[in-house]
């Protein structure tokens, strides 16, 4: 069975203290994310996403449009309004540089296990 879309899953850690950790659950409540951040993630082809959290490694699913191509996804991402700023804005929760770019903070997961296949 062939899926209509990507699926690609990513990692990251974030610095190890509870209140940062918090602070950053709250600012991906529903509703919290800036709406620039959501749109250029569509505009770009991501149908979806979800992040995870297990003390302080984040885990991301991602589905995109089945022709979905990541490299170039990312490089349009990083040139939407308001992106650059939010990255600042997050680098503070993440253990990672505040120069990074979401690309270089979030680290695709190899596959190495599907149950039907």
């Amino acid at each position: 069975m062939q899926n209509s879309f990507n699926r690609y899953c990513k990692t990251m850690e974030l610095r190890n203290d509870g209140a940062l950790i918090e602070a950053y659950k709250k600012i991906h409540a529903k509703g919290a994310a800036w709406p620039e951040i959501t749109q250029g993630m569509k505009e770009v082809g991501i149908l979806d996403m979800e992040i995870y959290l297990f003390g302080n490694k984040l885990f991301m699913i991602m589905d995109t449009v089945a022709d979905f191509d990541h490299n170039k996804a990312m490089e349009e991402l990083a040139m939407k309004p308001r992106q650059s700023e939010w990255e600042a804005y997050v680098a503070k929760f993440q253990d990672a540089s505040a120069e990074a770019t979401a690309d270089q903070k979030w680290q695709l997961m190899e596959r190495i296990y599907k149950m039907n296949e």
